[in-house]
């Protein structure tokens, strides 16, 4: 197993709000910056200590959201400032790369993480070609040059479902699971969890039966090739007990999460404590028809980083699960009961913050490690990301 190249000393994160409710009028340092002082707080460590800040964001649409934050949180004016965008990725992302700083001595302490203002996203339209014609609006950006490479991501999850035969039944059930656990354990939760606009539990989470499951609608079928222009006509075509309703998606949401990292001398100069070790990472890619598959991906290739052939030696392990359909398919893939992953409810039940959602999958894993494990257990967060890339991380609790 690699020597760790960083520490991390400590971790804070917002409450997941939903999409148009607490948060909705906050711009993405908005809600970020209650958080790192929270984090700088709870270190003992002043703003100024801070070498570089690495922040994941996937729908600011350009600017430096890293920049933003770092002067509305007051940090040193001198302070490096990277802004990361590989969307659903991107804060665990920006956590690996915050890594690579320290261990390239380019910085000592850096701050890592997430944030998403999906609320206040900006409203996005392609330029047009010619004067006069109108601007064309678009929800997201192409992830794969071929427009036959690049679904909708529910369709794409829907698909999938059918192809595998995930039936709605248990994928509904899953999420069932998910928000019980979320309900369970909210009280758990408490001390990760930094006020921002006076919200201090997950907003999203709710107590759910398999019958008022049942009823929630359809928010898609598997493709009929045969339907006119290769839509959804949400009609039957023989695989509607796969179907993926809208209990068993991640919904929208805003967030932020963060975690402290430092070598071991900065350490032992400052007088941090460290609680937990990077041991290694890993951004991967695959198909970008099926990207919910890419989280397995990063599992596996971190796993064999650091010599693990089986999650055999993994004691908390939290995925992103954009979809139930997601969640089940990496369970069955890495030979794991669906409750050996977020013990304490994952993204279904949390809703899903896109540039922060990695982050705040790593701040649970090293939460629950703390709560939970022994010294020197391992954690490992994962997700996939839209276009087919997927990251993983392992740590080691101190």
């Amino acid at each position: 197993m690699p020597d760790a190249p960083a520490l991390i000393t400590d971790w804070a994160r917002s409450a997941v709000a939903p999409h148009g409710a607490a948060f909705r009028t906050l711009q993405p340092h908005q809600i970020a910056a209650p958080v790192l002082a929270a984090l700088l707080q709870r270190a003992g460590i002043s703003a100024q200590s801070v070498d570089a800040l690495v922040l994941g964001n996937a729908l600011g649409a350009g600017g430096n959201p890293a920049r933003m934050l770092a002067l509305a949180a007051g940090l040193a004016p001198g302070c490096a400032t990277f802004s990361v965008d590989t969307q659903c990725c991107s804060g665990l992302d920006a956590v690996a790369l915050a890594v690579g700083l320290l261990a390239s001595g380019q910085a000592s302490v850096v701050v890592a993480g997430g944030v998403e203002a999906w609320s206040r996203s900006p409203i996005r339209q392609h330029r047009p070609l010619r004067a006069g014609d109108p601007a064309v609006t678009y929800e997201r950006p192409a992830f794969a040059p071929d427009p036959a490479q690049d679904p909708d991501l529910l369709q794409s999850a829907a698909d999938y479902a059918a192809q595998q035969g995930i039936t709605r039944q248990a994928q509904d059930a899953y999420a069932v699971h998910s928000h019980g656990r979320a309900l369970e354990h909210r009280a758990d939760l408490d001390d990760e969890i930094a006020a921002v606009a006076g919200l201090l539990h997950d907003a999203y989470p709710r107590a759910l039966s398999p019958r008022k499951a049942a009823r929630m609608p359809v928010a898609a079928h598997a493709w009929r090739p045969e339907t006119p222009g290769g839509k959804n006509d949400g009609q039957s075509d023989g695989t509607n007990d796969c179907a993926v309703s809208s209990l068993a998606i991640s919904a929208k949401a805003d967030g932020a999460a963060l975690v402290l990292l430092a070598t071991p001398q900065a350490c032992k100069d400052l007088g941090l404590t460290p609680r937990a070790a990077w041991v290694a990472s890993a951004s991967v890619a695959g198909d970008p028809a099926t990207p919910l598959l890419a989280a397995e991906r990063a599992t596996r290739a971190v796993l064999a980083r650091c010599g693990l052939a089986s999650m055999d030696s993994i004691q908390a392990t939290e995925l992103h699960d954009a979809f139930a359909a997601q969640g089940l398919a990496y369970c069955q893939a890495l030979g794991l009961e669906p409750t050996r992953i977020n013990r304490r409810g994952g993204g279904l039940a949390r809703g899903h913050p896109i540039g922060a959602s990695g982050a705040i999958a790593l701040v649970r894993v090293l939460a629950d490690l703390q709560r939970d494990a022994a010294s020197g257990a391992l954690g490992l967060a994962a997700i996939a990301g839209a276009g087919g890339i997927g990251a993983a991380a392992i740590v080691r609790r101190m």
